[in-house]
């Protein structure tokens, strides 16, 4: 994802939920999950980049929102395990970036009271900016070079 993109993503993201009043640490991740930007509110908890990042981080390198992870790997599940991996962090707030059917990145939000409004903060972006979005695939590079 162009860092410009990532940029915008998540700069939208921290001004759509701060106008619910909410504190919060966004982090954007690309599709290999290595982190581009981290922002957080001025008054954002101190673990609240980390978690974000974590998040981010498994919503990209696992191709799903952490609320459905947590959810499927609950203690006494086969894929309970998968909690154990370095790195991973199950609950709310992780949402894979998706443009034309490809995984180009991953969201992570920390910092709201729920794991639910973290999820939601983190949805904002989804469809927000479908142009940009669109543009990461990479298509518009092949198309230059074919010039």
């Amino acid at each position: 994802m162009p860092q410009e993109t990532a940029i915008k993503l998540t700069r939208k993201t921290l001004v759509d939920c701060s106008k619910r009043e909410l504190q919060l640490a966004v982090t954007m991740v690309e599709f290999s999950a290595i982190g581009q930007i981290m922002v957080r509110d001025r008054f954002a908890g101190p673990h609240s980049q980390i978690t974000a990042r974590r998040k981010a981080w498994t919503a990209a390198s696992f191709r799903t929102d952490t609320s459905s992870l947590a959810d499927a790997t609950n203690a006494g599940v086969p894929a309970a395990g998968v909690r154990h991996v370095t790195g991973t962090l199950m609950t709310g707030g992780g949402v894979p970036v998706e443009a034309n059917g490809s995984i180009v990145g991953g969201i992570g939000v920390s910092g709201a009271p729920s794991g639910g409004e973290d999820n939601a903060c983190a949805r904002v972006i989804i469809g927000a900016i479908p142009n940009y979005l669109a543009f990461c695939t990479g298509n518009h590079l092949l198309n230059k070079t074919k010039r």
